[in-house]
């Protein structure tokens, strides 16, 4: 079936843009790579057909984060379609409507989808709506320290402390006793905003040595 697109942006940078740029130019796609100030020498720059700067100097992450930069960049350059890789804004369902609405193809799942799974807090209720096993934790977001310190208390430590747009083990602090909670919840809050532009955190009953298991959606 021919690709729908010819030229695929990807609006990250690493490891991740690098396979996605192998990809695409397995199918034949022209590739465009996006780059802060401070990562004007990273590899991933180098692999794409055509590489542009985004952001300013002292933003290294940030600069990632810029929607309207991002759309611009891709409208000014004719990309017609755009990869968010993963981490940053791959599941924020913003950026994924900006793209769609500046009539560029968005990689990956509807923007309704995003809104429910993209906010882990949202997820959460879905699954236990839907009679899904989760473990005991926020029904929100944590609004103050004292109701995180309130939940800790009755969930019983140790708890984990989680970003609400996070992914990737970013913006993740466990806390064993209420002496580590505050120390968490800001570590985690600043690494969420810093990595996925939202700070909002909630809290989960922490399971030590849990097994691992991972759905794909």
């Amino acid at each position: 079936m021919p690709m729908r697109f010819k030229k695929l942006m990807v609006a990250n940078r690493s490891e991740i843009a690098i396979r996605v740029f192998r990809t695409a130019h397995e199918l034949g796609l022209r590739t465009v790579a996006v780059y802060s100030h401070e990562d004007r020498f990273a590899l991933h720059r180098f692999k794409a057909d055509e590489a542009y700067k985004v952001g300013k100097a002292g933003e290294p992450i940030r600069s990632y984060l810029d929607i309207e930069a991002l759309v611009d960049l891709a409208v000014a350059n004719g990309v017609d379609a755009i990869h968010p890789g993963y981490g940053f804004l791959s599941e924020n369902a913003r950026f994924a409507k900006a793209v769609r609405a500046a009539g560029i193809a968005f990689v990956g799942p509807r923007t309704d989808i995003l809104e429910h799974l993209g906010d882990k807090v949202i997820a959460r209720g879905i699954a236990d709506k839907a009679g899904v096993p989760i473990l005991a934790g926020s029904s929100e977001a944590i609004q103050s320290d004292a109701d995180a310190f309130a939940l800790a208390e009755k969930l019983g430590y140790p708890v984990i402390v989680k970003a609400s747009m996070g992914g990737g083990g970013r913006g993740m602090r466990v806390a064993t006793s209420a002496d580590q909670l505050h120390d968490a919840l800001d570590q985690a809050r600043r690494e969420a905003g810093t990595a996925f532009g939202v700070a909002d955190v909630f809290l989960e009953k922490f399971i030590r040595k849990a097994r691992h298991i991972e759905v794909q959606l």
